[in-house]
């Protein structure tokens, strides 16, 4: 090494370490300390269902439908069985799971050591689920929150994402659940039957039995209103309703800084598809911005072939982009 050049070189071999050697580690994402349990009704997209699942943090409880003397749950066939069932004019019906169901799910996160769960259901004015929720909540020995969404579809499913993501950020359960009800205070639902008969046979019109009378020649939208479904606009046409329920989709979307869209369906995936692009189209967003999903057996046991159902979600909560969406805690 000629004289002179030793401390250069010193120096540059302490800058080419200080660039190759590894930074600081980065904090190990603490481990999920609440689970997040919700039912079929929330009718995820099985693709969130699978991710969700394999976190280790979250269960989903799947709903009973009888057609005739079967009983079916969610899963590959039901959708085939179900279709047939209402097509043919089966009777067809809806149950609450039993509450060891839930008991079960909840004593296997407690024998993983969760320290809580926060348990999100449909609405209890239209099934007893969150009930047999409260009943296996009594018997487990780590605090389960249960949650009345009030809602249902991906008014709740949005919920149960924001729930989720808490949840595994390391949040505690009035987190967890915080997260939860910040999204359903602000979330819509509309939807479009083609007929009322399911939903009068299953006892789940609420206010809009008054329109029963003139079932046959109206086409009901209907809405969600404190977790009963209620009459929203009577229109003579099937054509009518679907351009009305775009409508009132983009004026929910319209009424929020940043929203997120569900389209929901049963039997006629095609319109479904075709009314996605549409809404889109008319709230300024990419067709894969809008959620597609198909009703879950448990509501389209009672709402029937060929629903149209949209929900909309707020897509910001404390001015930070939340990724998944209530009645007050007190409401619980």
């Amino acid at each position: 090494m000629a004289d002179g050049q030793g401390p250069d070189a010193l120096g540059w071999l302490r800058r080419r370490w200080e660039r190759l050697r590894p930074g600081p580690a980065p904090a190990p994402t603490p481990a999920p300390r609440v689970a997040v349990v919700t039912d079929s009704a929330a009718a995820l997209p099985p693709e969130w269902t699978d991710a969700f699942l394999q976190l280790g943090c979250f269960a989903v409880v799947d709903l009973p439908v009888m057609a005739g003397d079967e009983i079916f749950t969610e899963g590959a066939d039901v959708d085939t069985a179900l279709s047939l069932a209402l097509a043919a004019g089966r009777p067809v019906r809806t149950s609450r799971p039993a509450p060891g169901q839930f008991e079960r799910v909840y004593r296997g996160f407690e024998d993983a050591g969760f320290e809580a769960v926060v348990s999100l259901h449909l609405s209890g004015k239209l099934s007893g689920t969150a009930d047999a929720a409260r009943l296996a909540a009594q018997r487990v020995g780590i605090p389960v929150e249960v949650v009345d969404s009030r809602s249902a579809a991906m008014a709740l499913g949005f919920a149960v994402r924001d729930a989720v993501r808490a949840a595994e950020a390391g949040a505690d359960a009035d987190g967890v659940q915080s997260a939860a009800l910040a999204r359903l205070g602000g979330s819509e639902v509309l939807f479009y039957v083609p007929s009322l008969e399911q939903l009068r046979r299953g006892g789940r019109i609420g206010a809009a039995a008054s329109l029963v009378g003139t079932m046959l020649s109206i086409k009901p939208l209907l809405t969600l209103r404190e977790g009963l479904i209620v009459p929203l606009e009577r229109v003579r046409t099937a054509a009518r309703a679907v351009q009305r329920l775009e409508e009132l989709a983009a004026s929910a979307v319209s009424a929020l800084d940043s929203a997120e869209v569900a389209v929901h369906y049963f039997g006629n995936r095609p319109e479904a598809e075709e009314f996605a692009r549409t809404l889109a189209r008319s709230v300024g967003k990419e067709a894969d911005d809008v959620v597609l999903s198909p009703l879950p057996a448990v509501l389209a046991a009672h709402t029937g072939l060929g629903v149209l159902a949209v929900v909309v979600a707020p897509a910001a909560v404390g001015g930070q982009d939340v990724p998944a969406d209530a009645p007050a805690a007190g409401d619980n």
